[in-house]
């Protein structure tokens, strides 16, 4: 017997098999496919509840162009081609959202979150979890992620977000083309990495 639950189908589409897609075909992806990806991953945990994760889907041609002007020079050409591009940020005045998001704690907003510097490190944290679940989203939707930290922070930034709004990754989004996959590179063993203590 496995000592997984999941059926082996879905360990294969969300972790075995998936890759980051460098191609994609030019199928376009639509509003209810992303609407039901975040309808999934919203449960992602998050301290307090917090859910700092904010989501800029840039599909039109002239937002893609500013988009461009950003990204490393080898992500240029797969962003240009993807069907969908997603800019990942951590919003840094999530506790705005805390009465409603922790109905039992409202307090908490002011009292845990009430420094900016201590905002900023609980949303990079947490929205960078968010942003786990919302690749493992796009995989479950039968979808191609290609995540992505090789763009001007700060030109992002001032382009698509604003102070407020820190960027975490862009995310290419689609069905794999050809040659959508760079070789499996290897992983650390259970061995190299864990430790009983």
């Amino acid at each position: 017997m496995s000592e997984l639950v999941l059926h082996p189908a879905a360990q294969e589409l969300l972790f075995r098999r998936a890759r980051t897609a460098n191609t994609f075909t030019a199928e376009p992806v639509t509003e209810d496919q992303i609407r039901a990806v975040y309808d999934l991953v919203k449960y992602a945990p998050t301290a307090y509840n917090q859910s700092p994760l904010r989501i800029v889907l840039v599909r039109g041609d002239e937002a893609r162009e500013r988009l461009l002007e950003h990204m490393a020079e080898g992500n240029r050409p797969k962003t240009a081609a993807a069907p969908l591009v997603a800019i990942l940020a951590a919003d840094n005045e999530f506790h705005q959202e805390l009465p409603t998001l922790l109905p039992h704690f409202p307090q908490a907003k002011d009292l845990l979150f009430a420094d900016r510097p201590v905002r900023e490190e609980s949303a990079l944290l947490n929205a960078t979890l968010q942003a786990a679940y919302f690749i493992l989203g796009i995989r479950a939707a039968g979808l191609a992620a290609g995540p992505m930290t090789g763009f001007d922070f700060p030109g992002v930034r001032k382009e698509f977000l604003d102070d407020d709004h820190t960027p975490l990754m862009v995310v290419n989004i689609g069905r794999p083309g050809t040659d959508a996959w760079f070789p499996r590179a290897p992983r650390l063993t259970y061995d190299d990495v864990v430790t009983t203590v």
